[in-house]
């Protein structure tokens, strides 16, 4: 048997696994009696943890929001995981919480068993920093944002768009989304009653929460991820490119990034690319780069700059065999 106080830990691992258990389910799993059961959630209670009990059919106990955060037990993977995901917000993309993170990564690590600590210093060692890429968000104005998108309550707020115009904008939120190295809103626009992405690090002050707004179906399949590296690799430009890539579509899924370009499968060995066609000249440029063989559908416009970049290409090559060919009568 365990002692009460193990037997308490052990209950409170178990309710903070799962959202939902019975009763009965629970009490078996912990080899106790019913009664039991019901004086540990009362004790759980009293030190502050927020257990649901519900009652029926359906019935049971809940690990639920409380008023305060009491503390969490970790396993070991989640105590490992928890601690290289503090290291990496230090260095990361999110301002204002690298304090923060320094005093939570110090209070795990201080209680982390000395049989975890070999293998943390091997993660460790093994996940290297790279240096910043992207704009840096503040960790308050997520926080805002996500509060908003789970509350559903509309924002207002001033946005500057790529081409450096400002504008007012009233939205409801639908979900903060993280692809690219940056951080994106996705938002039912009201005044142009349509979906649209926002760059987080593009909205000026701080957002203005507005009344309660009635749900609707999120855009695209729902999948808010795919729906903004959709919309970035093709919403961006005027014009779309349509290229043909001769590899299969499982091997260039692996190069080619979702905000990049919409793969879609020829047949086996070919696949069709479209992406955003300006600037063109960076198209080209990982067209070339990818080493691949293609065929360019459209637009003109991109067709004929690859057609100038090849006559470029051959003039040099062209000068170069000139210039090292021998000069008659020479030894």
């Amino acid at each position: 048997m365990l002692t009460a106080s193990a037997r308490l830990l052990n209950l409170l691992s178990l309710l903070q696994s799962r959202p939902h258990w019975s009763g009965a389910t629970l009490a078996e799993r912990m080899q106790i009696h019913p009664r039991t059961l019901r004086r540990d959630i009362d004790r759980l209670r009293q030190l502050g943890y927020p257990i649901h009990a519900s009652t029926g059919v359906a019935g049971g106990y809940a690990f639920r929001a409380g008023h305060a955060l009491p503390p969490l037990l970790l396993d070991d993977e989640e105590a490992l995981a928890a601690a290289i995901a503090l290291r990496t917000a230090v260095t990361g993309t999110i301002s204002g919480i690298e304090q923060t993170a320094i005093t939570a990564l110090v209070k795990i690590e201080q209680a982390m068993p000395p049989r975890l600590r070999p293998r943390l210093e091997a993660l460790r060692s093994a996940i290297l920093p790279t240096d910043q890429i992207g704009p840096l968000v503040d960790a308050g104005r997520l926080t805002t944002l996500a509060a908003a998108c789970r509350d559903q309550v509309q924002l207002a707020f001033a946005y500057t768009d790529r081409e450096g115009q400002p504008s007012s904008r009233q939205v409801e939120p639908q979900g903060v989304v993280h692809t690219d190295r940056r951080w994106y809103l996705v938002a039912w626009d009201c005044l142009r009653a349509d979906w649209r992405t926002f760059r987080i690090d593009r909205i000026a002050g701080a957002p203005v929460v507005g009344a309660h707004f009635a749900p609707r179906a999120g855009p695209g399949d729902g999948d808010l991820r795919r729906w903004v590296a959709r919309s970035l690799s093709l919403g961006q430009y005027p014009d779309e490119a349509r290229i043909i890539l001769h590899a299969p579509l499982a091997a260039l899924r692996q190069r080619i990034p979702a905000s990049a370009g919409v793969l879609e499968v020829v047949d086996g060995q070919r696949c069709l690319l479209r992406c955003g066609a300006n600037p063109m000249g960076s198209v080209i440029y990982w067209l070339l780069a990818m080493d691949l063989e293609f065929e360019v559908l459209g637009p003109p416009a991109l067709i004929e700059r690859l057609r100038e970049t090849g006559e470029r290409v051959a003039r040099s090559l062209t000068q170069h065999a000139a210039e090292a060919a021998p000069m008659p009568g020479s030894a």
